[in-house]
């Protein structure tokens, strides 16, 4: 049966969908020696299919891996960055960066830190950054000044931003400080720097964002050490299962 070479390439824990195609895109995968073309559908039982001239199978399919990174500030959410800047990938050993197929799920800008989930389970990526699944994310954030309740308010109902209106949100303040106050933000969705934009928007900068869990997955968690900036571990079964678990369920 024909499927789509980057649904091919996700099921086979070579690349995220997005990744698969970015591969695509830049002429690196070839179809019985043809170079590919995105949207191509091919027959996995019957194609011949190579990535920089090296031929791939679902035989060389690697074990699944499924981390949680805490990202210090400064490093990009990517596998490869045109400016050289350090990648999240350049945390992990050789062993685990290399031929693995592992991406980051997700982003969080370079000036952000905290919680970001790291997998070569390509269909899980997919499923988890669809925009009919709203897994939620919790962040602590920074502002400068002191939002009154109703500008709070104003942000958990929802901002427009580029004429759309934003979901609803999850907005407490935490701690009030001399010229600053400490927020908790739960989002179900992930516009490019949403939380920047509507503070900047409603005037109170961010001055630093921290992501402290996806979900039930938490940098910190009862009896265990907490996860120092930099550093990863494993996803635990349960974990694993959460994240499976919300992709069978879209909430629309």
């Amino acid at each position: 049966m024909e499927v789509r070479l980057q649904k091919i390439l996700a099921q086979w824990g070579i690349a995220s969908r997005r990744e698969a195609e970015e591969m695509i895109r830049h002429s690196r995968v070839q179809i019985n020696g043809v170079i590919a073309h995105l949207g191509q559908k091919v027959d996995p039982e019957k194609d011949a299919i190579a990535i920089d001239g090296k031929p791939v199978s679902q035989k060389q399919r690697p074990a699944l891996i499924y981390l949680l990174l805490h990202k210090p500030r400064g490093v990009v959410s990517t596998c490869y960055d045109p400016d050289h800047r350090p990648t999240v990938l350049d945390l992990l050993p050789k062993e685990l960066r290399e031929g693995s197929g592992i991406h980051p799920v997700g982003r969080l800008d370079a000036d952000s830190t905290g919680a970001l989930i790291l997998t070569n389970d390509g269909e899980l990526t997919f499923g988890l950054t669809h925009p009919r699944h709203s897994i939620s994310k919790t962040y602590h954030v920074l502002v400068k000044g002191h939002p009154p309740e109703t500008v709070l308010q104003m942000w958990r109902e929802g901002v427009m931003l580029e004429g759309r209106k934003t979901r609803v949100a999850k907005v407490s303040l935490i701690e009030r400080r001399t010229e600053e106050s400490v927020l908790e933000i739960v989002l179900q969705e992930g516009r490019n720097r949403q939380i920047r934009r509507i503070a900047q928007q409603l005037g109170y900068p961010v001055i630093k964002l921290h992501r402290t869990a996806i979900g039930s997955i938490k940098l910190q968690t009862p009896n265990e050490p907490f996860l120092s900036e930099g550093k990863y571990r494993s996803l635990k079964d349960r974990e694993i299962h959460f994240l499976q678990d919300q992709i069978t369920q879209p909430n629309y």
